[in-house]
């Protein structure tokens, strides 16, 4: 019974502003005659005809495809190359100043510069965009993790003759999670950001695509339920990462606890 009053409490904090919002907007727009502030009732009634199945298929699901492939070779890029760099001093000393440039760079900048050498159809030029974007966040928390890494952790296992594998998979890797589950949520926003700014250059479908081409049309009813949409993906891409996080981070959780506890 608690249980299921923890539950509903959760959901009312958590659907209520939405909810007001969504209100506020609804009174506001009801009687616009805008064609650029229509009504939201006009919008919730093209949503279903505008994102059919057809155009989920062709240009929804490419975009989280594109997304989720950049997303994975950063992450992957991102952590090898941070335990890397924090875990040697040397390799640290010869990067800082060159990751201080690139990280200093708007990813947006770059995506003209990067369509010109990979093309601005297709998407290659899409996924690389997004993990580059998505790189830094992930690289430089990575960094910062595995430098604070408890000293007396890597001694003892060191001491233990833990096998490298064994050693950088249960105390680099675990104790640098923390650090690399918050630059993995900042790059996804980022992520999420870039797979739609990159389609606005030479793209014929996608999400991005699509809300220029109604903006264009002057579809303005069909341009606000892409905005809609992207929000909800948004919504729903950060579940399914706390989700991850807090299964994966559970021990983490636990360490916290036992601290405040002491």
């Amino acid at each position: 019974m608690t249980t299921v009053a923890t539950w509903g409490r959760q959901l009312f904090w958590l659907l209520a502003l939405p909810l007001v919002l969504l209100t506020l907007w609804w009174v506001a727009s009801a009687d616009s005659t805008s064609i650029f502030w229509p009504p939201l009732s006009t919008i919730l009634e093209a949503f279903p005809q505008t994102w059919d199945a057809d155009r989920i298929v062709n240009d929804a699901l490419p975009s989280l495809a594109r997304l989720g492939i950049g997303y994975a070779l950063a992450l992957v890029a991102g952590v090898a190359g941070g335990i890397l760099v924090g875990l040697s001093r040397t390799v640290r000393a010869l990067c800082e100043p060159s990751m201080e440039f690139f990280r200093a760079i708007p990813p947006p900048v770059l995506v003209p510069v990067i369509a010109l050498f990979a093309g601005y159809t297709g998407s290659t030029s899409k996924i690389v965009t997004i993990a580059l974007g998505c790189l830094w966040p992930i690289l430089l928390n990575t960094v910062e993790g595995v430098r604070g890494l408890d000293e007396v952790q890597l001694d003892t296992a060191r001491v233990y003759r833990f096998r490298s594998r064994t050693r950088l998979l249960q105390v680099v890797l675990r104790g640098a999670s923390p650090q690399i589950a918050a630059g993995a949520r900042q790059a996804l926003s980022i992520g999420v950001i870039l797979m739609v700014i990159s389609e606005l250059f030479g793209a014929n479908r996608g999400l991005g695509a699509s809300i220029v081409q109604f903006q264009r049309a002057f579809a303005v009813p069909e341009m606000w339920t892409g905005i809609i949409l992207l929000g909800l993906i948004g919504v729903a891409l950060a579940g399914l990462f706390r989700l991850v996080e807090h299964r994966a981070l559970a021990w983490y959780r636990g360490v916290r606890r036992a601290d405040r506890g002491a």
